[in-house]
């Protein structure tokens, strides 16, 4: 008598959901600080002094123009 061997094999296809929630977390937060973001990044640090001086605003300028975000 010979005994026959079978190997079940179950592949995935996609990405873990876990993976799909970092990126999608990623993207949004880079949308607020690009588009949207006018000192509150800074502001947990430097208080009331990073609204007036933008800094995010300033070094994404020309991106948000890209973008098609107004800022002026």
């Amino acid at each position: 008598m010979s005994t026959v061997n079978t190997q079940i094999v179950k592949e995935s296809h996609g990405l873990p959901k876990i993976a799909i929630g970092v990126l999608l977390a990623i993207l949004l937060f880079g949308i607020f600080v690009v588009g949207y973001d006018q000192g509150q990044l800074f502001s947990l640090v430097e208080g009331q002094k990073a609204f007036d001086d933008m800094w995010t605003h300033e070094f994404y300028h020309d991106l948000r123009h890209a973008a098609g975000f107004p800022c002026h």
